[in-house]
């Protein structure tokens, strides 16, 4: 049996390449990997309904960092979709049988590891497995304390399960992965990549601009939307924001801890007191979350309150843009 050290980490995706590439001799810490990848970002769709109700998202579209984080270390990897169940069992088998731990794309719906209550359809997760034991596959998924297991069916179903996006069977496995690399290149790029999706995308959705294209829907929410839909659409920004991966204060809190972790990298104490900055926008946003959540348990919608949440998000916009600028700017 494969042997892999399992660290519990805060975001599936950068949890699995810090997993996988140390498994393989690369030492990369999790913010690391999600500020090379460029992960952080905004985003609020009201056009693109998940389970219902207008998408938000804190972080960059699932696979991107992934993806980046290869290109820009030059790790080669392996990635496949299957047409059927049978045909993803038995290259996954196949794989693991050569003692190549696999990464793959599931749904949080069908692992039973989870409690019931984070068991809900996003199709979006990522996990390893590393081995087989009496019929169950050996499963470190980065955001549990420990490694555990899943029966073949279970899995069958997170990998397979339907809606958006489809996983198709996913996997993925590095093929070649070197083992000194220089952080300094790959640092600034993810930086500047990260700036102009912040800063810089021309649509009102992204970045800054999307932080205050939703403050001014969450105003209107009351008179547009009504009780119900006004709340259940502000539980959706919360739900998004605090339990869809690691939320969107996370992922500022994440950020802030890569911008610490390169400053000490180049030397650059401006990028360390960003970090520092970026941190403190994380606790806007955790704010944010509180008093909206308090709004969603009022029986009725309260114009007042929606406003306060408004200016709330408005303020944070603002916080975000001048780290992002000034970031933009540092010499490294």
């Amino acid at each position: 049996m494969t042997q892999f050290n399992h660290v519990q980490t805060a975001h599936c995706e950068s949890g699995v390449i810090s997993n996988i590439f140390r498994h393989y001799g690369l030492q990369i810490s999790e913010p690391m990997a999600f500020g090379i990848g460029a992960g952080i970002f905004f985003g609020h769709l009201p056009f693109v309904k998940v389970n219902g109700v207008p998408g938000t998202t804190y972080r960059i579209w699932p696979g991107a960092i992934f993806s980046r984080v290869c290109k820009r270390l030059g790790v080669k990897m392996e990635s496949r979709k299957f047409s059927s169940p049978a045909k993803a069992k038995q290259a996954l088998d196949e794989v693991i049988a050569r003692g190549i731990p696999v990464g793959m794309q599931s749904s949080v719906y069908y692992l039973p590891y989870f409690p019931a209550s984070y068991r809900f359809h996003f199709n979006a997760h990522n996990l390893v497995v590393f081995g087989k034991e009496n019929g169950h596959y050996l499963v470190s998924d980065p955001i549990m304390d420990t490694v555990t297991q899943i029966d073949p069916e279970s899995l069958e179903q997170a990998r397979f399960a339907k809606g958006f996006p489809e996983p198709k069977g996913k996997m993925y496995y590095p093929v070649s992965v070197p083992q000194q690399v220089d952080f300094a290149g790959p640092i600034r790029e993810g930086i500047r990549q990260a700036c102009h999706y912040m800063l810089k995308i021309p649509v009102p959705f992204f970045g800054v601009k999307g932080i205050r294209f939703l403050a001014r829907r969450v105003k209107d929410y009351p008179a547009k939307e009504g009780d119900r839909r006004a709340a259940l659409y502000l539980g959706n920004i919360i739900r998004m924001q605090e339990e869809i991966g690691t939320g969107g204060a996370g992922f500022r809190f994440m950020y802030a801890a890569f911008l610490r972790e390169a400053g000490a990298y180049l030397g650059s104490q401006e990028l360390k007191d960003l970090g520092t900055e970026l941190t403190a926008v994380g606790d806007l946003w955790r704010n944010f979350a509180f008093a909206a959540g308090r709004v969603c348990k009022a029986r009725s919608a309260d114009n007042v309150s929606y406003a306060e949440l408004s200016n709330m998000l408005l303020h944070i916009a603002d916080e975000e843009e001048k780290v992002f600028r000034r970031l933009s700017k540092v010499k490294f």
